[in-house]
């Protein structure tokens, strides 16, 4: 393979992700038709809105580069600094942070039970939280050595594992490990949308019916269901990539369906990125981003930051 142009859906995959991010911040929460009505040129732009300045990126994107920074100074998955980074993060009072991920992080309770605990006690935990910041950990694990069965089962244990420090329903943690098998294809030049089945079959048996509906391909995203839990999200990315040609239409369509736009945006953006490349998000989009972390000394990465990250957690194994 080119290695080239692995490179550029390497950084496709995160810039794309936190593009996604910022692109759909100011649309949160907003009805279907939304990015339409705002852009009716198709042309969109980092408006800005909700609080958010043009081209800032969420709570999405931030522990995204958490997740990254974690894998590359500890030289692989260390999940107790993981989960660290995670709550200084959250005592930096981010802008947004979701309430499932807020209660865990804030709990008080150990790192390898806080998801747990809040599971007992609330008896859900599906939300989106888990898929948002799978960009930079797809990335890392997307290398994973042998042969194809061998490579997609290292990267969704990773995955599960990672979604657990959060999220105690395996719902979350099934559905990021998708998400990582089919960026892992991406990154290797083929079509994620052909690997599907590969990566439903290797989901946990209790999980594989829910997630082979929205996967499907004559799934079609609902109003009716919020996509603000994690089978909806997953599966409207899956649905923009397979209904459109270009990373620009993309996202265009996943901000369209309305609800948690930036969360939907940004797993679209990733998996886009991944398939597109870094080569079709425009600088439009990548000159005004930026991802501010709220409890580490006033840091602000832009673009060149997720490049260079991404290069690196490309090629930690190389």
């Amino acid at each position: 393979m080119d290695q080239g142009s692995r490179r550029d859906r390497v950084v496709g995959a995160v810039v794309g992700s936190a593009v996604g991010d910022a692109l759909g911040a100011p649309f949160e929460f907003g009805p279907a038709g939304v990015y339409t009505t705002r852009f009716p040129q198709g042309v969109g732009a980092m408006c800005g809105g909700g609080g958010w300045d043009p081209g800032e990126a969420t709570d999405d994107t931030q522990m995204a580069v958490l997740v990254g920074e974690s894998l590359l100074e500890r030289g692989g998955l260390d999940l107790a600094d993981m989960f660290g980074r995670f709550r200084r993060w959250a005592a930096g009072e981010p802008k947004d942070i979701g309430l499932q991920t807020e209660y865990v992080l804030t709990s008080g309770d150990p790192w390898d039970v806080a998801a747990a605990l809040h599971f007992q006690v609330e008896g859900r935990a599906a939300g989106n939280g888990s898929l948002m910041r799978a960009a930079t950990s797809a990335v890392y694990f997307a290398r994973a050595d042998g042969p194809e069965p061998a490579a997609r089962a290292a990267t969704m244990d990773a995955a599960r594992r990672i979604a657990a420090l959060t999220h105690g329903d395996r719902a979350a943690w099934e559905g990021t490990a998708v998400l990582h098998d089919l960026t892992r294809v991406a990154l290797n030049g083929d079509d994620p949308l052909t690997a599907v089945p590969g990566a439903l079959a290797a989901v946990h048996d209790d999980q594989r019916e829910r997630w082979a509906t929205v996967l499907a391909p004559d799934w079609h995203p609902l109003a009716t269901e919020f996509n603000g839990a994690v089978w909806p999200c997953l599966g409207t990315a899956v649905w923009a990539l397979r209904t459109t040609r270009t990373f620009e239409a993309a996202l265009a369509a996943a901000i369209d369906v309305g609800g948690d736009t930036d969360t939907v945006a940004a797993v679209t953006g990733g998996l886009a990125g991944a398939v597109h490349g870094r080569g079709a998000i425009p600088s439009r989009w990548t000159e005004p981003l930026h991802v501010p972390l709220p409890g580490f000394g006033g840091r602000v990465l832009r673009t060149e930051q997720l490049t260079s990250l991404a290069r690196r957690l490309d090629s930690h194994s190389s």
